[in-house]
This record gives structure tokens, sequence and C-alpha cells, in this order.
């Protein structure tokens, strides 16, 4: 986690475009400070994601999204569910 900000805050810092935004800025008059916000999330893997992955390729997958069942319902994982509820989205258990 901790590479993953490096690397986000070395590119930023070497980018020849912002530093050119930066510099008009300054030019016009102003003080600059730059303070971007990133939501990093991680979510583990479960078995059956993978298991998932493999059989989206068969045949009788063909009209079958991976996240959603032969029936047409919607597959939320628990980031999904996490995600919808930070929203104040009530799921429909029977959507599951």
């Amino acid at each position: 986690m901790q590479e993953l900000g490096n690397a986000i805050n070395e590119s930023l810092s070497d980018s020849d475009r912002i530093a050119a935004a930066i510099g008009e800025i300054k030019r016009a008059g102003y003080d600059v400070f730059l303070v971007l916000e990133a939501t990093i999330g991680f979510n583990k893997r479960e078995e059956s994601d993978s298991d998932d992955d493999e059989s989206a390729g068969s045949d009788e997958s063909e009209n079958v999204s991976p996240r959603t069942d032969a029936s047409g319902k919607i597959k939320l994982t628990t980031q999904d569910q996490k995600f919808l509820r930070a929203l104040k989205i009530q799921i429909d258990e029977d959507s599951k």
C-alpha cells in the first residue's frame, strides 16, 4: 500500500504537465497548493470468484455476464454491498 502511494506521489511530482499548469497559476499571481485524495480499496478475492473467471468462457455462460447468474440476478460482492450501504442504498435481499 505504501509503495503504491509513493508511486502515485512520484508520478505527480515528475509530471511536466502538472508543473506547467502550476507554473501558469503562479505567474497569474496565485499561491498554489495541491491536495489530492485517493481512495484505494483492497478486497480479498473469494474462491468462487476465481471459479467464475474460469467458467466465464464456457458455452453455457455465453449470455451471462460475470456479475449475473443464469436467472439474470446481479451477484453482489461484499465490497459492492458496503459501497451501496455507504450511499444509503438499500439492497433487496431477493435480488442478490
